[in-house]
């Protein structure tokens, strides 16, 4: 027997906002049935678990002992671009001349993330 992965659970200030913002990092909408100011929202990926949002008093204070990493279809470069310019911002760069390594970044509220190198960029490095 063995356990399903049925959720990644993410505490936040604003369940509905921040699940947007993770909406647009993975071009999957909000469950139908969320709105503004629900304090639990989800984000389906589709086949996989589901993002949920849920909305707690206390503020993130330290670094996540559990995060995401992203797996681009575009370059790495062009996601943490996209990502920078949807709200996210650099924690640390990680990202080596050679190409390899990859880029933390944080979401709205201070979530840690890593954009790994996509498939196109390994396969440019391979000799």
């Amino acid at each position: 027997m063995v356990s399903v992965v049925q959720n990644v659970a993410v505490d936040c200030a604003d369940a509905y906002e921040l699940a947007r913002f993770w909406s647009r990092v993975t071009g999957c909408p909000l469950d139908p049935q969320d709105k503004p100011g629900d304090p639990e929202v989800q984000v389906p990926l589709g086949e996989g678990p589901v993002l949920y949002f849920s909305q707690v008093p206390e503020p993130k204070t330290v670094k996540n002992r559990i995060h995401l990493c992203l797996r681009p279809e575009t370059t790495r470069e062009q996601e943490v671009e996209r990502l920078l310019a949807l709200g996210a911002t650099l924690v640390a760069d990680r990202r080596k001349p050679d190409g390899a390594g990859w880029a933390v970044l944080a979401d709205p509220e201070g979530n840690e993330f890593c954009v790994l190198r996509s498939a196109s960029d390994r396969a440019a490095t391979q000799s």
